[in-house]
């Protein structure tokens, strides 16, 4: 018997590859990563690396609100940037999203990201007991 579930909402832009959006096993939901895709229109929202920041923290929210948890509830955050210049402008918008305690969290400079997208956050929430 398996505790494993799959999390899936069209709020969030649907996976491009083989994946699904989060996985629940026991009370920790694994989110995959998310990059800045309008999930009607599966398009890059915009070539601002801000409104790109917004809309990956908007669509890991939708993620989480579809595994009944919060953003409030990521234990674990990995934002990867394609341009590390851009770190003060996702802490100001994550700030936005998240309060304290924050959770634990990296930041990697990477060359690409799908799509062209400046900016991909994937992360680890607990919810429940």
């Amino acid at each position: 018997m398996s505790n494993k579930a799959v999390i899936n909402t069209e709020k969030a832009p649907a996976a491009i590859g083989p994946y699904s959006q989060a996985i629940k096993a026991g009370n920790t939901v694994y989110l995959s990563g998310q990059i800045p895709l309008n999930p009607e229109t599966m398009e890059i929202v915009s070539d601002d690396f801000e409104a790109q920041a917004r809309q990956v923290f908007t669509n890991l929210q939708a993620v989480c609100e579809e595994a009944a948890g919060s953003l409030g509830d990521i234990v674990k955050l990995n934002l990867y940037l394609v341009d590390l210049d851009n770190f003060a402008i996702v802490n100001k918008v994550m700030e936005e999203f998240f309060s304290t305690p924050f959770p634990a969290r990296a930041a990697v400079g990477v060359k690409a990201l799908p799509k062209g997208s400046q900016v991909e956050a994937e992360a680890v929430m607990v919810i429940g007991d």
